[in-house]
């Protein structure tokens, strides 16, 4: 990390302001601009740079539990405007993102416990039993990307080290474990997920730097008020 300050990349900051650019292109296609499939797919690109920031967070915050409260009151600020964007006041078959960041920032402060628990059958609770009912809530619980966006959260904190693991998990969690919209290959040989573009995310994320970086925290109202704003575009234009 201090070579990579040293010489420049990318402040949390700097990406989270990336993330958010394109976060907002994927929801302009979904509402106000539908057709232009390119934005959709440079917004895949969004989610695994929040994952990894939500692990980074873990890493790095001082008050864990303020971190969580605070990702719990914008879950729920969110909610109204993220239906708002898909076209109703009331939808309780698919919940935003936050709560999807919720859950595996959860998951990840259990499987930390698990390891500092020394009664074989308390750290198995924590380090298996709660991730995996993290995993199971975001399915239920209908959460934006379900439970391969707690998995993506999680498996950031886990191969935080692993550039190689990283690749792989996103690989296999985007291109092999969810089904979608896609693109045949090689005379219809290959199906791509438009998902799985968010591999290509991890060059960005890999010029993290280390550093919080400068500029307006803006991460956490820009996500309901830019859904807000669309959604009335939606409903009026």
């Amino acid at each position: 990390m201090s070579e990579k300050s040293r010489f420049g990349g990318l402040s949390a900051a700097q990406l989270r302001l990336i993330a958010m650019g394109l976060m907002l292109l994927d929801h302009l296609w979904a509402t106000v601009v539908p057709g232009n499939l390119w934005m959709t797919c440079l917004g895949r690109l969004a989610f695994p740079i929040f994952a990894f920031q939500i692990a980074e967070g873990y890493a790095h915050t001082s008050d864990l539990g303020r971190y969580k409260k605070r990702l719990l009151l914008w879950a729920l600020l969110s909610e109204l405007p993220f239906n708002l964007m898909f076209g109703s006041w009331f939808y309780p078959f698919h919940q935003n993102v936050l709560f999807t960041l919720l859950l595996g920032l959860l998951a990840i402060e259990a499987v930390e416990k698990g390891k500092r628990e020394e009664a074989a059958l308390k750290s198995w609770f924590f380090s298996i039993a709660v991730p995996f009912g993290c995993l199971a809530l975001a399915a239920v619980g209908f959460v934006d990307y379900s439970w391969l966006g707690v998995a993506t959260v999680l498996g950031f904190h886990l191969l935080r080290n692993s550039k190689l693991g990283q690749l792989a998990l996103l690989i296999v969690l985007n291109q092999f474990c969810i089904e979608g919209q896609g693109v045949e290959l090689l005379r219809g040989a290959f199906f791509l997920q438009l998902q799985a573009f968010a591999v290509l995310a991890l060059p960005l994320i890999w010029l993290y730097n280390g550093q919080k970086g400068r500029g307006p925290n803006v991460g956490y109202w820009f996500y309901p008020l830019h859904m807000l704003i669309l959604g009335l575009l939606g409903r009026f234009l």
